[in-house]
């Protein structure tokens, strides 16, 4: 018998070992010498997203387009958030809903062009976005969100989730390498 066949795996064993091992090398970078830039758990999100959509090209190109157009809207979400004065007339809560609601209206119309066509992706991007902004203290400021830095969130998030989705790629070709035929 040929060390090939001694060595194949079933599907899931195959992916399940992929998938833990490059989430033990994602956890590394995201924990070590990219803390700070790249985010495991906005990773693991798009790594997800790379697989609920097909985990093939059409896939990768999707979650990464789709994520970081929800990464953009949301952003602009939050820059218009940070110029709502929080005594106008209608109360803030009032216009961060509607600013919002007018925002996700968009981002689900984009759709109707193609290349937005998955709104999941671009929801999980711009959903990814608020989580950054809302449980990292002193983030959702015009000071962050208007530089050009690592804490800006169009930058930080959109690594993410560009690094998940090749992690994705890469733990599925993994899969099919180690898979019995």
């Amino acid at each position: 018998m040929a060390l090939d066949k001694l060595c194949t795996l079933n599907k899931l064993t195959a992916l399940s070992l992929s998938i833990g091992l490059l989430a033990g090398v994602a956890t590394f970078l995201a924990v070590g010498p990219l803390s700070g830039v790249f985010f495991i758990w906005a990773a693991t999100i798009a790594w997800a997203a790379y697989f609920l959509l097909g985990a093939n090209q059409e896939a990768l190109v999707n979650t990464i387009t789709c994520g970081i157009f929800g990464v953009a809207m949301a952003w602009l979400t939050a820059v218009l958030l940070t110029q709502i004065s929080p005594d106008t007339a209608l109360g803030f809560p009032f216009m961060a809903a509607l600013t919002v609601t007018l925002a996700v209206i968009v981002l689900c119309l984009a759709a109707s062009c193609p290349r937005l066509a998955s709104i999941p992706a671009s929801v999980l991007g711009y959903s990814s976005t608020f989580a950054y902004l809302l449980q990292t203290p002193d983030k959702l400021t015009q000071d962050v969100l208007l530089t050009v830095s690592l804490s800006n969130p169009l930058l930080v998030i959109s690594i993410s989730i560009v690094v998940g989705t090749y992690f994705g790629q890469f733990s599925g070709q993994l899969a099919a390498k180690w898979t019995k035929q």
